[in-house]
C-alpha cells in the first residue's frame, strides 16, 4: 500500500512538471514566433539590420520555430550571402517538423547550390525536397535543370582534362625533340671535332714524314756532294787516259794540216778563174740621166 501510494505521489509531482516544463516551451515558441513577427515586419520596411536581430532573437528563444531561421535564410539570399543562407536553411530543415517546411528548406538550399554552381549538390538537395513533396512542378523543374547543367559542367571538365592532357603530351614531345636534337647536334659536334682530331694527326704525320724524308734527302745530298768533291779532287785515271790518245774518228794534226792545204790549192783555182773572166769586162757608161 505504501509503495502505491509512493509511485502515485511521482507520478503526480513528474506529470506536474512536465506540464510547467511544457508551459515553458509553448511560452518561449509564442515569444520566439513574436520576435519572427517584428523580424518580417522590419525586413518587409527595408529594415534588414532589424530584421536580423529580431530574428536572431526569434532562434535562441525556441529551437523548435523553423520559421525563424527559414525566414533569416531567405533574407540572405537576396543580399547574395549564399554561405549564411544556406546555413540557416540548413537549421530550419533539422528542426522542422511537417514535411511541408522540410520541402521548403531543401528546395531553397537547392537554390543555393545553383548559384555557387555546385550542380551535383543542388540536384541531391531538390531529390530530398521531392521526397517531402513528390507533386512540387518548381522542384521537378529545378531537379531537370541542375541534372542539365552538372551534364554540362562534367563534359566541359572532360575536355579541359582532354586539353590538359594533350598540351602536357605536346609539352613532353616538345621537350624529347629538344632533347633529341640537342643529343644529335652533341654527337655532330663529337664526329667534327673526331674527323678535325683525325685530320691534324694526319697532317702531323704527313709533316712528320715529310721532315724525315727531308733530313733523309739532305743527308744524300750532303752524302753526294761529299763524294762529287772528292772525285773533282782527284781526276779519273780513265779521263787522262782518253786525253793522251785520240779518239778513234779524231784527226792527226799532220792530217788536218793536209786538208788545209788542199783546200787552199782549190780556193787558188776557183780565183784564177774568175780573174781571168773579168779581163774582158763591159763598157762603163758616163752619162746622166735628166
Amino acid at each position: 500500500m505504501k509503495k502505491y501510494v509512493l509511485f502515485t505521489i511521482f507520478l503526480l509531482g513528474y506529470i506536474g512538471f512536465s506540464q510547467e516544463e511544457d508551459k515553458e516551451k509553448i511560452k518561449a515558441l509564442e515569444a520566439s514566433n513574436n520576435y519572427t513577427w517584428d523580424a518580417n515586419k522590419n525586413l518587409s520596411e527595408d529594415k534588414f539590420v532589424d530584421a536580423e536581430v529580431d530574428y536572431r532573437k526569434a532562434i535562441s528563444k525556441s529551437s523548435e520555430n523553423a520559421a525563424a531561421p527559414y525566414n533569416l535564410g531567405n533574407a540572405y539570399y537576396k543580399k547574395e550571402t549564399y554561405s549564411e543562407a544556406f546555413g540557416r536553411f540548413k537549421q530550419a530543415g533539422e528542426i522542422a517538423t511537417s514535411k511541408a517546411d522540410k520541402h521548403k528548406a531543401y528546395h531553397n538550399m537547392g537554390n543555393v547550390f545553383m548559384k555557387r554552381k555546385e550542380y551535383e549538390k543542388a540536384v541531391e538537395a531538390y531529390k530530398e525536397a521531392l521526397r517531402n513533396n513528390p507533386k512540387d512542378e518548381e522542384t521537378r523543374y529545378n531537379l531537370a535543370l541542375a541534372k542539365e547543367m552538372l551534364k554540362k559542367q562534367q563534359d566541359e571538365q572532360k575536355n579541359d582534362e582532354n586539353k590538359d592532357n594533350k598540351d602536357q603530351d605536346k609539352k613532353d614531345q616538345d621537350k624529347n625533340d629538344k632533347k633529341d636534337k640537342n643529343e644529335d647536334k652533341k654527337d655532330g659536334d663529337e664526329g667534327d671535332k673526331g674527323d678535325k682530331d683525325k685530320d691534324q694527326e694526319d697532317k702531323k704525320e704527313e709533316g712528320d714524314q715529310g721532315d724525315k724524308g727531308e733530313d733523309k734527302k739532305e743527308d744524300n745530298k750532303e752524302g753526294d756532294g761529299d763524294e762529287k768533291k772528292e772525285e773533282k779532287k782527284q781526276p779519273n785515271q780513265g779521263d787522262q787516259q782518253q786525253k793522251q790518245q785520240p779518239r778513234p774518228n779524231q784527226l792527226s794534226k799532220q792530217q788536218v794540216q793536209n786538208l788545209l792545204e788542199a783546200m787552199q790549192n782549190e780556193e787558188k783555182k776557183v780565183k784564177d778563174k774568175i780573174d781571168a773572166k773579168k779581163v774582158k769586162g763591159v763598157k762603163v757608161k758616163n752619162e746622166k740621166d735628166w
